[in-house]
């Protein structure tokens, strides 16, 4: 493989070309996009659910208001302690944003994980383990 040099919004990069070229690195920059921006629209919903303003907020975050502004439009990445003291002043806990961030997440991947246990796993789980209630198991295992 060789390396190539490419632009990026103005900055040079090098990247490794050949026969078998790597998307990987597209790919992980397109996903931390995705994260910064999905971070950004669910504190974004959280804050307008609330009623509250930007400038409420980020007097109570103790965060400029442009840089909140930023963050919610997913220009901006922000670092743990920024984000804590967003939420803090939200009044969310950070692993309730963070578990919003990864459902919305999982749903752009096409990684639907459901909440409730699908009915065929269920059926299958019964005809496998048996039911226990009323002794059906036992009747089952006799047969």
């Amino acid at each position: 493989m060789t390396k190539q040099p490419v632009s990026v919004n103005g900055v040079v990069r090098w990247k490794d070309v050949g026969l078998h070229e790597d998307e990987s690195t597209e790919t992980k920059d397109m996903k931390m996009g995705v994260l910064r921006q999905e971070i950004g629209e669910v504190l974004r919903s959280v804050r307008q659910r609330q009623g509250r303003t930007l400038r409420e907020v980020s007097h109570s975050a103790r965060v400029s208001l442009g840089y909140l502004s930023e963050v919610e439009r997913g220009q901006k990445e922000a670092s743990s302690e920024l984000l804590a003291s967003i939420c803090a002043a939200l009044d969310i806990p950070m692993s309730q944003m963070l578990r919003e961030v990864a459902d919305r997440l999982a749903y752009a991947e096409g990684l639907l994980v459901p909440d409730t246990v699908p009915s065929d796993l269920t059926e299958q789980y019964s005809r496998e383990f048996g039911r226990v209630n009323g002794g059906e198991a036992a009747a089952a295992g006799a047969r």
